[in-house]
Formats: structure tokens, sequence, C-alpha cells
């Protein structure tokens, strides 16, 4: 019962913490956010495989089919938390910015033969920025001063995320199938400044402000294929509906001039204006002998028929706010990774170690003033150590570090440094003792 209420009060605190931003990123400010990373602490180390990744002492939400290969007799909770420092290039000028998170808290068991739980706390999208530019005002009118200048300051919070409860069922030998369902919440909030050095000049700024609440279902299955004695290949498939998020998308303009004492305000909104999109899956993981794991993932996001909320001001100076076509992008994901271990039955640490590596190739989702948004290049390398102590040897320490690159040619260039730690406790809640 106490592990049980440690294990709440740890869910609830992360609740709080989700609450925080998880990027520094100002291509955030575009679309949902940035698309957070989607794996745990054991599969980030090999680029975020997980497909077709299925193992008795780990929790692979990304594919609920999974679950139903949980031990029979333990309880396995994973925690993790991420520290990353961003360096940020434009036109030769450089900037850092570093953060911390919990990122997510996930949770698995076996209910009945062949029938496995899980549950926990994920993010989706993150938001999180804050910048300015200052220029030199051109054709001003008249009552402006000679030097006067322009300030643009940009800032945002939030994002979305879920909490989430799956089940995974092997009806018969080597295939399996299951679901997640969450629930989706968050506050997605972004603000631009204008301000001027003249102080008889008209300032503007705009607040944009969507909660949603809303739902996310995503549906697996693996099937694996024994190729000899001691090599099998799991082929996984994905689904996850795409559909409206509950969101009322509205934007508030508020213009004030310091000259005639006079403010305006205007609000607009765009009723249930917010989408998810259709997500297909796809991966192959090689396990040799269960100590060679070797996988591929592939992963399309349809974001291009969906619609975005947009702010505009046409010729005659009338604004308006509303959904346009072509804001975004199919985004395609392909990872690839690899864990080695020579596994439990072997005596000595570094045999029971885990040692991982990946890489991934992401395209763009956004579109940027008609441009394509920055593509996405990451390799990671991990550690998988066991934890031991007087009753229990099968938990896991998992550490990784990964390198993230976002580049588009005349955009800001991102290169990020990040350090994953995850802790994952496996007990054995359900095992019978004999007394003798």
């Amino acid at each position: 019962m106490k592990k049980v209420i440690a294990l709440a009060l740890i869910g609830l605190s992360s609740v709080g913490a989700f609450a925080q931003s998880g990027t520094n990123s100002p291509y955030s400010q575009f679309g949902l956010g940035t698309i957070a990373p989607q794996s745990t602490s054991f599969n980030r180390g090999m680029a975020g495989v997980a497909y077709g990744f299925h193992e008795h002492n780990q929790v692979n939400y990304q594919n609920p089919a999974s679950y139903a290969s949980v031990d029979s007799l333990s309880f396995i909770f994973d925690a993790g938390l991420s520290i990353q420092l961003t360096n940020f290039n434009e036109n030769g000028t450089k900037r850092n910015a570093k953060n911390a998170d919990i990122e997510y808290v996930v949770a698995s068991f076996r209910a009945f033969k062949h029938f496995g739980v899980s549950f926990g706390l994920v993010p989706y999208t993150n938001i999180g920025y804050d910048y300015s530019n200052t220029a030199n005002v051109n054709a001003f009118p008249s009552t402006s001063s000679v030097n006067a200048t322009y300030t643009n300051t940009y800032s945002g919070k939030g994002g979305i995320h879920a909490v989430y409860l799956g089940a995974g069922y092997m009806p018969f030998r080597n295939f399996s199938f299951g679901f997640n369902i969450a629930y989706l919440w968050g506050n997605l909030e972004r603000n631009v400044v204008n301000t001027y050095s003249d102080a008889y000049v008209k300032t503007l700024s705009k607040s944009y402000n969507t909660t949603v609440r809303s739902y996310k279902l995503d549906l697996g299955m693996q099937y694996t294929l024994p190729l000899s004695k001691k090599d099998e290949l799991t082929i996984g498939a994905t689904y996850s509906l795409g559909h409206k998020l509950n969101g009322n998308p509205a934007c508030l303009l508020i213009s004030n001039n310091s000259q005639t004492a006079i403010s305006d305000t205007t609000q607009f909104k765009i009723d249930d204006g917010l989408k998810i999109p259709h997500t297909f899956g796809a991966g192959l993981m090689y396990n040799h002998s269960n100590k060679l794991k070797l996988g591929i993932d592939y992963q399309l996001q349809k974001w291009s028929s969906l619609e975005a909320p947009r702010f505009t001001t046409n010729a005659k100076g009338v604004s308006s706010y509303g959904l346009v076509t072509n804001q975004y992008k199919d985004r395609h994901k392909v990872s690839l990774g690899a864990d080695y271990t020579n596994g439990d039955q072997y005596r000595g640490y570094i045999n029971r170690m885990h040692f991982r590596a990946g890489v991934s190739y992401a395209t763009p989702y956004l579109k940027i003033n008609g441009k394509e948004g920055p593509k996405e290049l990451s390799a990671s390398i991990g550690l998988g150590l066991p934890l031991s102590n007087g009753y229990s040897n099968r938990g896991m320490l998992n550490i990784s570090a990964e390198w993230v690159n976002q580049s588009v040619i005349g955009m800001i260039k991102e290169n990020m440094f990040r350090i994953n730690v995850g802790l994952t406790f496996n007990e054995r809640w359900f095992a019978k003792f004999k007394v003798e």
C-alpha cells in the first residue's frame, strides 16, 4: 500500500510539472507547437525506435500491443526527466538557452494471462519561447521622430499533454494487438507586442489563446516471425485517429494610442478550430538471442489536409481571424536504433548493462511564410544500468545523450544537446510465496 501511495503522489506532482514547457524553440510559436518526443528513457538511446519493440521489463506506450509481453509477476513503473541546452544561430548571431522538466510517468502490469495494462502521463506538444527584434521605422508619419525604432516581442508557453490508459492482448502465439485511450488537455498561449520608441505612435499587441480538452486514440499490433532458434523478427504497426480537439482559438487585439489616450480592444474567435492528424507507424525489430536488437521505424503524420488559425489584415486595414489552408505539410520520420546486452544470465555488472545508439530524420510539418519549416536530424547514445538492492535486481537506470539539429535555409538554426534520465522500477508485486 505504501508503494501505491508513493506512486500516486509522484503522478500528481507530475501533473503540475507538465504545465511547464519542455522547449525554448521559436518554432514552437507555430501550429500546435513542437512535437514532443513520444519515447521513454530506454528507447531514447535508440533514437526512439519502438514500433516493433516488446519486452517483459519495459513500458513501450508507442505501440500498445507490446503490453501483452509484460512479465506476469511484475509491476513496472518508469519516470523520466530531461536536461537540455540549445544553441540558436541566425545570420551569425548566437544565443544559448537551457531548461529541464519532468517528461513522463508511465506504468504497466499483467492483468491476466496474455493481457497487459498500462497507464501514465506523457507529453504531446510543447510551446516555450521569448525573443524580440528591433529595427528602424521606414516611411513613418511626420508626427514621429526621424530616428524612431520599433520592437516586436514574441513570447509563448504551454502545450498539450495526455493521461492515458491502455491494454494489450495476445490471442495466439506471436501475435498481439492493443490500444491507448488518452485524455488530452493543455493551454496554448502566444503573444506579439509591437512597441515604438516614439511616444506619439500607436502600439499594437496580439494575444492568442486556446484551451484544449479532448481525447486521443491509438491502436497497435505486433507479429513476431521466428527465423531460427536464436533469431526472430517482429513487425509492428500503429494508427492514431485524427480529429478535432474541441478547442476555440481566440485572438485578442489591443491598440493603444498614447497621444489620444484611446485604447481599442477587439476579440476574434474560431469555434472548434484545431485538429490533430491521422498518424500511421510501421517498424521492424530484429532480435538475436535477446542480446542484440536492431530496429527501424517509419512514421507518417497527415498534417497537410488540416487548416490552421491565422490573423490577417487586408489592404483596407480590415482585420480578420479565420482558418486557412496550406499551412502544414505531411510529416515523415525515419528512425534507426540498436540495443546490445549480454543478458541477465551472465555474472558481472557490465554483462548486464545495455548499450544503445540510434539516428533519426524528420521532415517539417510546418510552413512558415509560405516556406517549409526546419528539418530535424538527431543522433543518440545510451546506457541501461541495472539497479540492485536486498530483494530485487530488476530495476534499471536508463541514461541517454541526444543531439538534435533543426535547420532550414534563411531561418534560425537550432542545435540542441539533451540528457535524458529515466528510472524504471520493476518489482515482483504479484509473486506468490510459499511458507515451509
